[in-house]
């Protein structure tokens, strides 16, 4: 939630967003590696560099925290349940993150300026509109 937020309100685009707040956690586990536990030193700053790509999703796509927060969460559980999985796979942490920001998008949600919205009905505008 970080990532989105500094990059559609401090305008810092979603790759310099993302590449700064995973910069800054690596920095602070490699400096201070005795804060938690090795297990932890070693596999929060994936998680986050993992959560921080969904973070890098458009204003029209993602339009709250709330579906963040879901996504967030999803990533985590595909995290815990495929990281062995995917061992020595490249783009594991990128794929596991739009996995799980799909598949929440794909969800309907109530809310109250719309009365249904389902991600695969706005990925359908946003096709139709490109093609226009």
């Amino acid at each position: 939630m970080l990532t989105f937020y500094v990059n559609h309100s401090l305008k810092q685009g979603a790759v310099r967003s993302s590449a700064l707040l995973a910069l800054i956690v690596a920095l602070l586990f490699h400096y201070f590696p005795d804060i938690l536990s090795a297990t932890l030193t070693r596999n929060i700053p994936v998680v986050f560099i993992g959560g921080s790509f969904i973070g890098m999703a458009s204003k029209k796509i993602v339009n709250s925290y709330f579906k963040l927060a879901i996504s967030g969460f999803v990533f985590a559980i595909i995290y815990l349940n495929t990281s062995s999985f995917f061992n020595g796979y490249g783009g594991a942490l990128g794929a596991s993150a739009g996995i799980s920001l799909l598949s929440v998008l794909s969800l309907p949600f109530f809310s109250p300026k719309q009365h249904l919205t389902n991600g695969i009905l706005q990925l359908r505008k946003i096709i139709v509109k490109k093609r226009n």
